[in-house]
């Protein structure tokens, strides 16, 4: 199962920082950066929904599921 996360494109396409998206959804800049990465093992909805609602995006948007052929 591979799940690519797309967090970093969300950020280019809203013109904002992840600076600015951790203080605003009050996570650590190193976990945001662990997240957009994939270099986690799971997000909180809490943590998701809170990205989404920031960026003005869906988690579709986020993470896509990349099925292996």
């Amino acid at each position: 199962m591979s799940i690519i996360v797309n967090l970093d494109v969300m950020l280019a396409k809203r013109k904002v920082s992840s600076k600015e998206l951790a203080a605003a959804i009050g996570i650590t800049e190193v976990n945001l950066s662990l997240l957009k990465r994939g270099k986690v093992k799971g997000v909180r909805f809490e943590t998701l929904g809170a990205i989404c609602d920031y960026l003005d995006c869906q988690p579709g948007d986020i993470l896509v599921y990349d099925k292996p052929e």
